[in-house]
């Protein structure tokens, strides 16, 4: 033989056929018509490859070809090619090419009306609490759900689909135009019954034939405690019924928690500020602090306030761990801490008494004038405060 379809398609003589349709696909894409159109010199390049991959391809061709026969003889089981101008023999399937080159199955037969639905996205908000202890919370979904009337069908009671007469049902149809090869047979999805194959002659009118229709559902979404912002709760099977009344898809509900007044929130930990007397923090007392449990329902009485003893000489700024009155944790037993951060405020309005016992108070202590001592630099007590502040 002159040719060596091998060396054409670059490939080894023991190449498996996936290596070969790579080789072809590779090197087809490069010299195709469509890529390098008016080249006459790719056009004859696709031709010999086209030719290789033919051969190559085909098992019994390939045998005749490796005992150095004919492969594109007439008794080689294969019509061949007659040439450049004739084109190919029998015309040439421009699915099957497309098949090669990008390693798609064409699709053979009609489609089912019957689809999987896609899966839906909503927003859920929680309050602190609620994301905290956990909760139960109803919510609205705007989705498909199976037509009532045709139970999917899409036609009307008593009528059924009939067989396409464009497709014959087989739901495609195939084009033939004559190319630059020779005669191009491509095949596509019936126009008439859009590849389903048969015709649905009076159309359901609660769902015009789509076997699904729009509505608003209402669900009980169970949050479970230690949830934070971002986290979605998958709900199988609550999504979008799919055409035809297919199998739904699933529901994914994306939590959102709102910030509160008086807790911030850091991991399973809380943190708070309580402001603070001078005089209180000066001589030491004990500050009852309300819990995030007071805001929630299902919380016993005794765990709604909790006593915090404030020592004496307390400086602003000092921060006091509760441990076990944080958030539970999502994930494992226990809950994070609360942290009370305490805020000492200098009184700005004195009557004439309180002015004069402050006053005999800073003498009493040799305060009266003061030496004013630098702090050292960086985030101190007083960054703290400005950065949870804002």
């Amino acid at each position: 033989m002159s040719k060596d379809y091998y060396e054409i398609l670059g490939v080894e003589r023991d190449a498996t056929p996936e290596a070969i349709k790579k080789a072809y696909r590779r090197r087809a894409m490069k010299v195709h018509p469509d890529v390098v159109p008016d080249d006459a010199e790719a056009a004859e390049k696709f031709k010999e490859l086209s030719e290789a991959y033919e051969v190559l391809s085909d098992t019994n061709k390939r045998a005749v070809f490796d005992r150095g026969g004919d492969p594109m003889a007439g008794g080689a089981g294969g019509a061949g090619f007659s040439g450049f101008g004739g084109g190919f023999p029998g015309g040439f399937d421009f699915t099957n090419l497309v098949d090669a080159m990008f390693g798609t199955a064409s699709r053979r037969g009609p489609r089912s009306r019957v689809r999987p639905g896609q899966d839906a996205l909503v927003r859920l908000n929680l309050t602190l609490a609620e994301a905290a202890f956990g909760t139960t919370k109803a919510i609205k979904v705007q989705t498909a759900v199976v037509c009532p009337k045709c139970s999917g069908k899409g036609g009307e009671p008593a009528s059924e689909p009939v067989t396409c007469g464009t497709c014959d049902g087989s739901g495609e149809v195939t084009q033939i135009e004559r190319g630059f090869f020779g005669d191009v047979r491509s095949t596509r999805a019936c126009p008439t019954c859009r590849g389903y194959g048969t015709i649905i002659p009076n159309p359901c009118t609660e769902c015009s034939g789509e076997g699904r229709v729009r509505t608003t559902r209402t669900l009980q979404v169970k949050v479970p405690a230690g949830v934070s912002t971002g986290i979605r709760i998958h709900l199988e099977g609550q999504g979008e019924v799919g055409p035809g009344g297919g199998p739904a898809g699933d529901l994914y509900v994306e939590l959102a928690v709102t910030e509160h007044d008086t807790f911030r929130r850091d991991g399973d930990n809380l943190e708070m500020v309580v402001k603070l007397p001078m005089t209180a923090a000066a001589l030491g007392t004990t500050v009852d602090i309300a819990t995030l449990e007071a805001e929630w329902e299902n919380s016993d009485v005794e765990d709604r306030k909790v006593a915090v003893e404030v020592p004496a000489g307390t400086q602003s700024g000092t921060r006091i761990a509760l441990k076990g009155s944080g958030v539970p944790r999502l994930r494992g037993g226990g809950r994070g801490d609360l942290g009370v951060t305490l805020l000492v405020e200098t009184p700005t309005k004195l009557n004439d008494r309180q002015r004069e016992l402050l006053r005999q108070l800073a003498e009493e202590r040799d305060e009266s004038r003061p030496e004013a001592v630098a702090a050292k630099a960086g985030k101190g007590v007083f960054g703290k405060l400005s950065e949870w502040f804002s």
